[in-house]
């Protein structure tokens, strides 16, 4: 497989940090690093260019992680409670996505972008989550969310149920034990 040398432009999770030179796949490169602005080709030029203004980068990269530190300290009192329509055992109809905790983000006043919201599966069952909100590369907070049924109303209890296969066991052992008392008392009287 052909791979590319890259100048990363800007943090990327999987890849590095701005400013790194890696190898990713060239088609990888060819068709999102570099129509995106994430990076650009890793020529002589470019690394001399990226060197110049690596001060500058370390200046803006201590910026961003304060203020994001700064944010981390105003939402550490926050938290998230949405009213859902759920059915028996608390399944909501529909889900909790990382496009609702943004938008409840971005009315309490705090612009977050939901692919920076850690949700691997969106929340499909009432109760209390935590969800873990990246604000910076080194700085993530931990959002209670809270997801109630629609109304207020009290979820209603788990009820298991039984199998037909589980039904039909339970139904043939309740007739053998009822005939074993008058097997014994045929017995008895067959005794005496």
């Amino acid at each position: 497989m052909a791979s590319t040398t890259v100048l990363l432009r800007e943090d990327i999770d999987t890849l590095g940090g701005r400013g790194e030179i890696v190898k990713v796949r060239a088609g990888y490169a060819r068709n999102y690093l570099l129509p995106q602005g994430l990076a650009t080709l890793a020529t002589k030029g470019n690394i001399k260019q990226i060197e110049g203004e690596r001060a500058a980068l370390l200046k803006k990269a201590a910026v961003e992680k304060a203020t994001a530190e700064a944010q981390k300290e105003q939402m550490s009192a926050i938290s998230l409670e949405f009213e859902r329509k759920a059915g028996e055992g608390g399944t909501l109809f529909g889900s909790v996505t990382s496009m609702d905790i943004a938008a409840a983000l971005q009315g309490m006043g705090y612009e977050t972008d939901r692919r920076k919201i850690v949700l691997r599966d969106p929340i499909k069952e009432t109760g209390e989550y935590t969800v873990k909100v990246k604000l910076h590369r080194e700085v993530t907070i931990d959002v209670p969310v809270k997801v109630t049924p629609e109304g207020g109303e009290p979820v209603p209890e788990k009820v298991e149920k039984k199998s037909r296969k589980a039904e039909a066991a339970d139904e043939a052992v309740e007739p053998a034990a009822a005939e074993e008392p008058a097997a014994e008392a045929a017995e008895t009287e067959a005794e005496s």
